[in-house]
């Protein structure tokens, strides 16, 4: 059977559709599911195998990018979500998605720093621009298994003003590295480090950081859209020197990961 796939939708989420399709080619079932449909009891958390917090301005990003949508995971959603990360179900949440993942404190899920600090956070981009383009990112070595055996280029579109990753601290900083838990890094075309440098790392984020995973490596957090781009074939076009249908890749990982299950 088809391993059942939770695209958790909120108001103001846009890219569900999107997460939807890309989980259909990779092989799982998806169904796009409201905050409020869980909180009703029409559908539960353990009905699924893997979980996508996909992108788009959720609750209009009104108190910022995710934070909302995180209170309702760190709070409302807690235990569900909390069962659902410890049991090793795969998750990945994309832009806005990744932001709520790292402001209810499920990435990046060490605390090198104190109980109960985030050590983490998304912001704003360093130009101060909202950046809408296509990106390299290359794979590094995690424990992440969204990103397993990829050693090509993914070349994927990012939407996002707010999506620079920075850290508390130079502890923080070498936790996270000595942990592996960079799991894909901003590039060049030709597969070498942004080194920090703009366009190719669109927002100033950290050591080049596009994507980080918690040290199970189930849990998956990225800005860019690896949605955009699962299509291969005549007349489909990929940009930043790298294959169509490329971003298809992290998607068929976690719903193996989860089929195995």
């Amino acid at each position: 059977m088809k391993p059942r796939a939770l695209v958790l939708h909120a108001a103001g989420s846009n890219r569900d559709p999107d997460a939807a399709f890309a989980l259909s080619l990779a092989g799982a079932d998806p169904e796009i599911v409201h905050v409020n449909a869980l909180r009703a009891g029409e559908r539960r958390f353990s009905d699924f195998q893997l979980m996508v917090i996909p992108g788009g301005f959720s609750y209009a990003d009104a108190l910022g990018a995710g934070k909302l949508f995180a209170l309702d995971l760190a709070s409302y959603f807690a235990d569900e979500v909390g069962e659902f990360v410890a049991s090793g179900k795969p998750v990945i949440g994309i832009c806005n998605g990744f932001q709520t993942l790292v402001k209810a404190g499920i990435l990046p899920g060490i605390d090198p720093v104190a109980p109960g600090s985030r050590n983490v956070t998304l912001g704003h981009n360093e130009n101060g621009r909202f950046e809408c383009r296509w990106v390299a990112l290359r794979a590094e070595k995690s424990p992440c298994i969204w990103t397993h055996g990829i050693d090509e280029l993914v070349v994927c579109p990012v939407a996002h003003g707010e999506g620079r990753f920075q850290i508390a601290s130079a502890e923080a900083g070498t936790a996270i590295e000595a942990a592996g838990l960079v799991a894909l890094r901003y590039a060049r075309p030709e597969g070498s480090p942004a080194n920090g440098l703009w366009p190719w790392n669109p927002n100033g984020s950290w050591c080049d950081t596009a994507g980080i995973c918690n040290s199970k490596g189930n849990v998956l957090g990225l800005m860019p859209h690896p949605e955009n781009n699962v299509l291969a074939g005549s007349g489909i076009r990929a940009y930043a020197g790298g294959r169509s249908g490329v971003g298809l890749e992290i998607f068929r990982n976690g719903v193996d990961c989860a089929a195995q299950r």
